[in-house]
């Protein structure tokens, strides 16, 4: 079996060179340099290795789509930094955010910069140009999604909305992008649409668990391996399905008052952030949301069961599990 972990840390090394390639030492510099400072850092990389995976699954040339990996990666690395901004978070993988160092004009600049580029790239994508076509359709989708996604996920903060508000955020504030990588590698790779739709389809149910995982860990993650503040979400008033559980199924009435009392409050102690918790934990919350997470990735590998057995196919499996395996 494939280790996803391991996979990723390869694919990702493959990848570091192209990733690097299509940022000159154009002026002025200082644009230059804080476009490049988050996908020159590194992370996960799960949406290129996607986009490369789905290619050689569908029996394509890999090669072929690493520009498309490189694009879908200056993406989301645009959506972070704009992401950065707007939550006024001052570290991202260890250093400090693009508007942080570079101030925020130039953070808005460095973040089209990668929009345009990556647009660019897809423009020169060594395949037919119907299939180019097809490939631009689904990104651009992707990043007009992922616009309304934010949108609703700043509209959500301080609101009780229902658990289906919460999982058309997360698809498109998240999944899009991974299913734009997804199908964009299966459109390269020359699948066809039947099997592109399925590709898609698996890549947004591995999405939502990935982020469903993600605010599992907001709460029940080990702080010292995810680097974040166990009490964060509670004290932003983050509606996750795990809340939206808690808040309808907390039996006493005053732990119902306590949790309300604690979430959304940015001024909860840790202690009081623990006890929200442990109210969550009694009201098989943080259960459910894990449990939740954990079906989307089964729905997520049904999709592409009807693959044919290649070492590409095995890893995408693998990832759906690690989306929700991981510790960070």
């Amino acid at each position: 079996m494939i280790d996803a972990k391991d996979y990723l840390k390869k694919m990702s090394a493959e990848l570091d060179g192209p990733i690097k390639s299509y940022i000159g030492d154009e002026e002025p510099k200082k644009l230059m340099d804080a476009s490049k400072q988050y996908p020159y850092a590194g992370g996960k990389r799960m949406r290129p290795a996607m986009a490369v995976a789905c290619c050689g699954a569908v029996g394509g040339d890999k090669s072929k789509a690493v520009p498309l990996a490189v694009a879908v990666e200056y993406i989301h690395n645009f959506t972070l930094i704009h992401d950065d901004l707007m939550d006024g978070d001052k570290v991202r993988r260890g250093m400090p955010t693009i508007h942080v160092g570079y101030g925020e004009p130039t953070a808005i600049l460095a973040g089209d910069a990668l929009f345009a580029k990556a647009f660019q790239i897809i423009c020169d994508l060594d395949v037919p140009a119907e299939r180019m076509r097809d490939a631009l359709r689904y990104i651009s989708q992707a990043v007009w999604d992922l616009a309304r996604g934010q949108q609703m996920d700043v509209n959500n903060e301080g609101q009780l909305v229902t658990e289906d508000v919460y999982i058309e955020t997360i698809k498109l504030k998240t999944s899009v992008l991974f299913a734009a990588a997804a199908a964009g590698g299966a459109i390269v790779g020359g699948a066809d649409e039947k099997t592109v739709r399925a590709i898609n389809e698996y890549a947004i149910e591995l999405g939502l668990g990935f982020q469903m995982f993600d605010d599992y860990l907001g709460i029940a993650g080990d702080p010292s391996k995810t680097g974040k503040s166990v009490g964060n979400d509670i004290r932003k008033g983050k509606c996750t399905c795990m809340v939206i559980h808690a808040l309808n199924n907390i039996k006493d009435p005053a732990e119902l008052e306590e949790f309300k009392s604690v979430l959304g409050n940015l001024d909860a102690t840790d202690e009081q952030c623990a006890r929200a918790k442990d109210i969550m934990e009694k009201a098989g919350s943080i259960e459910y949301g894990l449990n939740l997470a954990r079906q989307k990735v089964d729905i997520a590998k049904s999709k592409i069961a009807f693959l044919p057995e290649t070492e590409e196919k095995e890893f995408m499996l693998a990832l759906a599990d690690y989306s929700i395996n991981r510790e960070v």
